[in-house]
């Protein structure tokens, strides 16, 4: 079947409907310990890039959770690291060596861990 051919269904999900779905933190811990698994030595540059990708969209799902950063200071502090590493300028790009990407990976899972270590702590365990 060609795709002219297919029909698609667009949901739009109101903000409650979103915030009221919990974070699938089985997925979000697979991809974070996918990334830890990696190797320099063993990895492409585009399996890094792959795996960042998945990652920022991680990153910034638990994020978007209420994690309780205007209270506490030390998950604000997590937040101003999530902030950093989202800024373009701190991203990656095509002329970044490989150690330089990798290491920008690691960075992003560690810090994935430690925010949806806080998400679990505050919500419980979400879609298990």
């Amino acid at each position: 079947m060609s795709l002219a051919n297919r029909r698609f269904v667009v949901l739009r999900l109101t903000e409650e409907d979103a915030k009221a779905m919990p974070l699938d933190v089985e997925l979000i811990t697979a991809s974070i310990d996918a990334a830890s698994g990696m190797e320099l030595g063993t990895s492409t540059r585009r399996d890094i890039d792959l795996a960042v990708d998945r990652l920022l969209g991680h990153l910034r799902e638990v994020m978007a959770e209420e994690l309780g950063a205007d209270a506490d200071p030390e998950v604000r502090k997590l937040f101003q690291e999530a902030y950093r590493l989202l800024d373009l300028t701190t991203r990656p790009t095509s002329v970044t060596p490989v150690f330089g990407a990798f290491n920008y990976m690691r960075d992003v899972a560690n810090l994935t861990r430690r925010l949806i270590s806080v998400y679990t702590e505050r919500h419980g365990a979400g879609v298990t």
